[in-house]
């Protein structure tokens, strides 16, 4: 279905006469159609002057391409590759290194969660401790807060990402 707007430019006159200005009928038919569905549309201008919008061009000869829409490409995604197998000679680790590994990684896990957990409990005395005290301005008492809090909120999520791998643990 052709989608057409015309525009009209009428000759210059001083009369008012019950015509409606070409800009506002167009205003008007387009906020009529609603969203057009064109792939290409064209401006036309027949032999007496008069604009066409359409994205059917049909026998005009006077039309120029304003705007063409692009089709989606439709490519496939790439094919993964098929996983080469391991080589013979590749350093293989024995089970029981494997589990001392695991074991002193939990170690280190624990000594960081106890250490993080420590920074917490401090700066969240630290943010206790300013929210208590009183400054000039209480107007500038969340601007001053905000650091503090800031750290508070870090620490929270270095305890939950260390309980998180530690509970990733074999």
């Amino acid at each position: 279905m052709p989608v057409l707007f015309s525009v009209y430019n009428p000759p210059v006159t001083h009369s008012h006469d019950a015509t409606m200005n070409p800009r506002i009928l167009l205003l008007l038919l387009i906020s009529v159609a609603g969203p057009a569905v064109a792939d290409t549309l064209y401006k036309c201008t027949d032999a007496e002057g008069r604009t066409t919008y359409t994205n059917n061009k049909g026998n005009a000869k006077a039309c120029t391409v304003l705007s063409r829409d692009q089709p989606v490409s439709s490519f496939s995604a790439p094919k993964t590759k098929a996983s080469t197998p391991t080589p013979g000679d590749f350093p293989k680790v024995g089970a029981g290194e494997q589990k001392a590994r695991d074991g002193d990684r939990r170690v280190i896990l624990d000594q960081e969660l106890a250490t993080e957990q420590k920074s917490l409990d401090d700066a969240k005395k630290a943010l206790a401790q300013q929210e208590t005290a009183t400054s000039g301005d209480p107007a500038k008492t969340p601007e001053r807060l905000k650091p503090y809090r800031d750290t508070v909120q870090l620490h929270e999520r270095n305890v939950e990402a260390l309980k998180k791998e530690i509970g990733n643990l074999k």
